[in-house]
């Protein structure tokens, strides 16, 4: 007994005379930056690497159009260095969280502020669907712009480049490294582009039928489809029975072989145009967010993107 008391006193006194230098160093908090959107989640975590803590405020698996953050989610903007949504067109919750926040402690990012945005009435956006009126605060009429900005690669080039900048301004240290990732990034989407552009060049069809929200007018007046939804711009808007008749009696006459559904959101519309038709269904992943096994396997927007080229040209029967 007494040769271990003696024991334990002695490893006192060495530890209690080890030098400061030599004690391990608490490791740093990293300014942690929330994003809304899963577009904005990717850009910032590929540029952000592991200098920040980079979170999706969105749950996995959760349709973003309708979200209302929980309290738990306010007090996690409160706490960021940087919060970055695309903007009151997209997010009209933000304006009412933000009131609340500290600006000299929290960064704010607008991401879309200065992108090509589309009206909501732009030729080939397609019907609305049954129910716009009665939805038209969350449906974005408010705004009468399409909140999916992210869809034209032009858009992502500007929001890439703006928090890029917002990262700098937050960790002016990291500034070219910010600046070093960000061009990487413009550069894989001005091959994206690139790729669509050739990929969607010489296909049978145009005519891209959707059995969802009306979310790829972005992407349809880019590379020159006619892009034509069941419903409006908002997820939770149901298609009028006429709307439907629409779009079977479209697929008809154009012959179209495929009919499109979507993430997170039932493809029971376009499976009934489907039986209807032939049709063969076909999924196009607008990105608002991923599923939670798609997060865990670190699925990125290019990965996206790629699946759904690789589905219009199936379904656009494109040449190779």
């Amino acid at each position: 007994m007494l040769k271990k008391t003696m024991l334990l006193v002695v490893a006192m006194a060495l530890l209690a005379g080890c030098p400061a230098s030599e004690k391990p160093a608490a490791k740093a908090a990293r300014p942690m930056v929330v994003t809304t959107l899963f577009p904005l989640y990717d850009f910032a975590r590929s540029m952000a690497g592991d200098r920040m803590e980079v979170v999706l405020l969105l749950p996995p698996g959760v349709e973003p159009h309708h979200f209302d953050p929980r309290p738990e989610d306010i007090a996690r903007i409160q706490q960021a260095a940087l919060f970055v949504h695309t903007g009151a067109f997209m997010e009209p919750w933000a304006e009412r969280v933000l009131a609340g926040t500290d600006r000299g402690k929290v960064l704010v990012l607008a991401a879309a502020d200065g992108v090509s945005l589309m009206n909501i009435e732009e030729k080939g956006q397609g019907s609305r669907g049954k129910g716009h009126e009665e939805h038209k605060e969350h449906d974005h009429g408010e705004h009468g712009v399409d909140p999916h900005v992210w869809l034209d690669f032009d858009n992502d080039r500007i929001m890439v480049e703006r928090i890029a900048a917002a990262l700098s301004q937050v960790d002016p240290a990291g500034a070219q490294v910010y600046r070093q990732r960000a061009a990487a990034l413009v550069k894989r989407l001005d091959d994206l582009d690139r790729r669509y552009r050739e990929g969607l060049a010489s296909c049978s069809s145009r005519m891209v039928i959707h059995g969802g929200h009306n979310a790829f007018g972005y992407l349809g007046r880019r590379y020159n489809l006619t892009y034509r939804a069941a419903a409006g711009v908002s997820a939770e808007v149901e298609p009028a029975p006429r709307r439907l008749a629409e779009l079977v009696k479209l697929v008809r006459s154009t012959k179209s072989k495929a009919v499109f559904s979507e993430e997170l959101v039932s493809p029971r519309i376009a499976q009934v145009i489907s039986r209807e038709t032939g049709a063969t269904v076909l999924k196009l992943h607008g990105a608002h967010n991923v599923a939670k096994d798609e997060l865990t396997r670190g699925v990125t927007f290019f990965d996206l993107m790629d699946e759904n080229l690789k589905n219009l040209r199936t379904g656009l029967v494109c040449a190779n």
